[in-house]
């Protein structure tokens, strides 16, 4: 039996439970009222929504970070290290100080609540004790909003990025239900990003009345748009805006040229001329990449989550798809091989099982972070 009060944050956490099936939020409520009075909060940017958190998040604390601010980014998950989520002033937080951060959280902390924490509501608060004396923490939700581990701090504005059905057996059947869950999130102000479905900036309304917050839209503000100096793909341009958008809200000057020196890992990365990996994983996601392509043939090197929607992701890509190649991935959350060896035998696709890639062919690595990280430990053996 593991003694959660002396043990280091490696053995913690593999003793933490990653899925669920039901959330108890009382329990990260609680841990946050202890620790919320050791530290100084900063201004909170909390990011919600089904695609771009991440790159969202990323852009605005790079441009944050550079005009000389101090700034913490949370995000989930990571794709080599655990360090990436937490990420400080341009750099993923060291061992050394995640280890202090846990001792003094395994000190403060009653055992029933170190105990009850999951994996993700545990490294929420690693993140937040870290946050204290920063100027900014911005803060990427993980799969939800409403009951999210890192909705237990108040935020002082939320970004909204795109909205679209995923998750369902947590956040609801329709566009509305998700919508809904996600967005009762916001504390105070929230800026809604680019949509796909025109019924969120109803929902988003809606909730803005009932809670008496201000609702603001991309358009109702005016940034420079001149992106030809940025080498980014279409759908990071969104996220983009989004957060330009709230640059704006703060009242801080823009200077596009700072975004050139931003790295965005797994976001449509070209790691080889003929290597693009994504760590996108769901229909709204496949039909992003796909624009980007120009119906140029690849290899698609793929697997997929059981409660994915994979056969909707392989519809969508199959005009730029020349062969599948399925990276086999030994984690009992992914799809059955033959199932989905059997749907693209039904959209007629060459499907193969993915042994090493070739210097003659153009790839594309997408399914979700664990198929990244996955691809990346056989390509850099």
């Amino acid at each position: 039996m593991i003694d959660f009060k002396r043990c280091n944050l490696e053995s913690l956490l593999s003793h933490k439970t990653m899925y669920y099936d039901k959330i108890d939020f009382t329990i990260i409520k609680r841990s946050w009222e202890i620790i919320e009075q050791k530290i100084k909060t900063p201004f909170v940017i909390h990011i919600v929504g089904t695609n771009g958190k991440g790159s969202t998040g990323r852009f605005l604390s790079h441009y944050l970070n550079k005009i000389g601010k101090n700034v913490l980014h949370y995000s989930s998950p990571h794709i080599k290290r655990f360090n990436e989520r937490i990420w400080i002033n341009g750099e993923d937080i060291s061992d050394l100080k995640l280890e202090e951060s846990h001792k003094i959280l395994q000190n403060i902390l009653d055992l029933d609540l170190l105990e009850k924490l999951t994996y993700f509501e545990y490294t929420t608060l690693l993140a937040l004790f870290n946050s204290s004396d920063k100027d900014y923490l911005v803060l990427e939700a993980g799969l939800g909003g409403e009951f999210d581990g890192t909705n237990v701090i108040f935020n002082d504005l939320t970004l909204i990025t795109t909205i679209d059905l995923d998750h369902m057996n947590f956040l609801g059947n329709t566009i509305k239900d998700i919508s809904y869950t996600k967005m009762r999130a916001c504390d105070s102000n929230m800026i809604l990003g680019h949509q796909v479905h025109k019924e969120v900036l109803i929902h988003a309304q809606t909730l803005a009345n009932e809670r008496n917050y201000n609702l603001f839209e991309i358009k109702d503000f005016e940034f420079l748009k001149n992106y030809k100096d940025l080498n980014f793909v279409a759908y990071l341009l969104k996220n983009l805006d989004l957060c330009l958008a709230s640059l704006v809200y703060l009242k801080i000057d823009i200077d596009l040229s700072i975004f050139k020196s931003i790295k965005l890992h797994g976001r449509f990365e070209r790691i080889e001329p003929n290597i693009i990996i994504d760590v996108g994983h769901n229909p709204l996601a496949a039909k992003e990449i796909k624009n980007n392509f120009n119906h140029k043939k690849i290899i698609l090197v793929y697997n997929s989550y059981a409660d994915k929607d994979y056969t909707e992701v392989l519809k969508i890509l199959k005009p730029i798809i020349k062969e599948v190649q399925i990276l086999e991935i030994n984690d009992s959350r992914m799809a059955d091989i033959n199932d989905l060896i059997k749907v693209c035998n039904n959209y007629n696709i060459i499907v193969s099982k993915f042994k090493k890639n070739s210097k003659n062919e153009n790839y594309l690595v997408f399914g979700s972070f664990l198929v990244v990280e996955r691809f990346l430990e056989i390509y850099e053996r």
